[in-house]
């Protein structure tokens, strides 16, 4: 994986190096710097993201905190490290589910059904984007912005449809982890992994069967994708192409369709440039203002980042001060 990562990372980069070649770089610039101050709006806008986020975390934990050591609070910080994590750290976007199942286990909670409630939620994600590609396919047809990569997206969408379904259905009659203790036996011997596997296998079928929470975690998350569509529409009001709502939702849906699919590439670099361009020249939008909006939106992520990974680092650093 980690191979992996620094290969995606050098063909995301040649990518994003050979975007910005073509482009003209001092122009998209200048549209940067035309909307001014106003651009940092969007730091604060971003906690509307981790809240709904952490919300529906809050209804898939329930169950296993029922005297609320985990509120909203914490898990809105939780949250907002997981993404920094995921986004600004080469770790494949799987470092910051492995982190929050740490970081709540600091409030008492048992690790076995944290991570229980990451894989389901993470398992949603997966679900959810499925859901908002499928509204950006839609709102590209009644737009009539269709063309070559069009077909190409959506063939790919068809063929991979049955993954999440097939997903879940792993995880629910599958017995996924036991299976993967026992090929790991003859390596590793039998030990308490033995027993946790199977716990894990029986916790991730009892969220899985409390359909209710599952509904309403899908349902914010969702919002919170649409949500993060105001990013593109905001910038490009600032930089003076304004453009519907339904112009903005299907940028950002198919940028986090693409990010998922290449989500070994650290931080989709170079991917998530390349489909603004992509999709935006469909719009009517040109390659300086997709970069220029993909530049925002980099920013954006360093900000709000930046702070949640420093205040991860440094609560890291009191526990073991307080340990010794």
């Amino acid at each position: 994986m980690r191979i992996a990562g620094y290969i995606g990372g050098l063909l995301g980069l040649t990518l994003l190096i050979v975007l910005v070649l073509r482009a003209d770089l001092p122009a998209m610039l200048q549209i940067v710097a035309s909307a001014g101050w106003q651009l940092l709006w969007l730091i604060p806008y971003r906690s509307l993201y981790f809240l709904l986020y952490a919300a529906g975390w809050f209804y898939l934990l329930r169950p296993y905190d029922t005297a609320g050591r985990a509120g909203i609070g914490y898990l809105f910080w939780v949250t907002s490290v997981r993404e920094a994590i995921d986004r600004l750290l080469p770790v494949a976007s799987v470092g910051g589910g492995v982190a929050g199942v740490r970081l709540l286990r600091w409030r008492g909670l048992a690790g076995v059904p944290v991570s229980a409630t990451v894989i389901v939620e993470i398992v949603l994600t997966l679900i959810v984007s499925y859901t908002f590609t499928a509204l950006g396919l839609l709102l590209l047809m009644d737009l009539r912005a269709t063309g070559e990569q069009y077909h190409r997206l959506l063939l790919a969408f068809l063929i991979s449809l049955p993954a999440p379904a097939a997903t879940v259905l792993l995880l629910r009659y599958g017995s996924v982890f036991r299976r993967l203790q026992k090929f790991l036996s003859p390596l590793v011997g039998e030990n308490s992994m033995s027993e946790g596997a199977v716990e894990l296998d029986h916790e991730l079928r009892a969220c899985l069967d409390r359909w209710r929470g599952l509904l309403v975690a899908g349902i914010l998350q969702f919002l919170a994708l649409v949500a993060g569509s105001f990013e593109i529409w905001f910038a490009l009001r600032l930089f003076g192409h304004p453009v519907d709502v339904a112009t903005a939702l299907i940028l950002e849906s198919m940028t986090q369709a693409m990010r998922h699919v290449a989500f070994v590439v650290p931080a989709a670099l170079g991917v998530q440039e390349a489909t603004l361009v992509l999709f935006g020249h469909s719009l009517g939008i040109s390659g300086e203002l997709a970069l220029a909006v993909s530049m925002t939106k980099r920013a954006r992520e360093v900000l709000c980042g930046l702070p949640s990974l420093l205040s991860w680092q440094w609560m890291e650093g009191r526990r073991l001060r307080t340990a010794r």
